[in-house]
C-alpha cells in the first residue's frame, strides 16, 4: 500500500516562497523512517534536518517539492483565500505521486473540509487530514523536513545578496530590512509578501 505524507512550511513568514512537500512510500517501509529518528521538523535543529533530508530521499519512493512565489501568495490572501490555495498544490502533489491515501497537515479550522478540498481537487483522492499531523504521523513528519529544509535554502540563497534573517515578522532583522528597502527604494522586493499586515503596515508608515 502507498503511503503519501504532505506538509508545508513557511506559511507566516512576511517573504520567501510558502514551500508544500510530500512523499510516498511503501506502508511496510513506513518504520524506517521512525528508525531514523525522523519527527516534526520543528523539533529538529538545522543540521540534524539536513542530514535527515538526504536520508529520507533514499527510503522514499518518490518525491514532490512546490514552492508557491509571494506573488501567487498575494493574489489568494486578496481574494481571502490562501487555505484554497495550499488545497490546491497539495492536490497536485497527490495527483502526482498517486497514492492510495495521504496523510496531511491541516491549516483549516475544520481538517475534514480542507480534506475534502484536496480530495476534489485531486481527482477524488483519499485523504487524511489533520492538524498537528506532522507531529502524529511519520510520514507527514518526513515530509515536514523535506519542505523546511527547501524553505531554509530559499533563504540562504537570498541571504548571499540580503541581510534579511528568517523572513519571519517575529525576527526584527526580517522587519528592519523590508523597513529600510521600502524607505530607500520605495517599493518591495519580488520577494516579499505584499499582502501581509506586517508589510501593510511598513508600507504606511514609510
Amino acid at each position: 500500500m502507498q503511503i503519501c505524507g504532505i506538509d508545508d512550511a513557511g506559511r507566516g513568514s512576511m517573504l520567501g516562497p510558502l514551500v508544500i512537500a510530500g512523499i510516498l512510500l511503501d506502508k511496510k517501509n513506513i518504520r524506517k523512517l521512525s528508525a531514523l529518528g525522523v519527527k516534526d521538523s520543528k523539533k529538529l535543529s538545522p543540521k540534524l534536518r539536513e542530514s535527515l533530508y538526504k536520508k529520507i530521499l533514499e527510503i522514499v519512493d518518490d518525491y514532490h517539492v512546490a514552492k508557491i512565489s509571494p506573488r501567487i501568495i498575494d493574489a489568494s490572501v486578496k481574494k481571502h483565500c490562501l487555505n484554497d490555495l495550499e488545497a490546491k498544490y497539495m492536490a497536485k502533489v497527490v495527483a502526482r505521486l498517486n497514492p492510495e491515501v495521504s496523510f496531511v497537515d491541516s491549516c483549516d479550522v475544520n481538517p475534514s473540509r480542507f480534506g475534502r478540498n484536496i480530495s476534489q481537487l485531486s481527482g477524488n483522492h483519499k485523504i487524511k487530514s489533520y492538524h498537528h499531523a506532522d507531529s502524529r504521523f511519520v510520514v507527514v513528519s518526513a515530509a515536514s523536513i523535506l519542505a523546511k529544509v527547501s524553505r531554509d535554502r530559499a533563504i540562504l540563497k537570498l541571504r548571499e545578496k540580503y541581510d534579511l534573517g528568517s523572513g519571519y515578522p517575529s525576527d526584527s532583522t526580517t522587519v528592519k530590512f523590508v523597513t529600510k528597502y521600502y524607505a530607500k527604494n520605495n517599493e518591495m522586493p519580488n520577494f516579499v509578501r505584499k499582502s501581509w499586515k506586517p508589510v501593510k503596515k511598513i508600507l504606511k508608515i514609510c
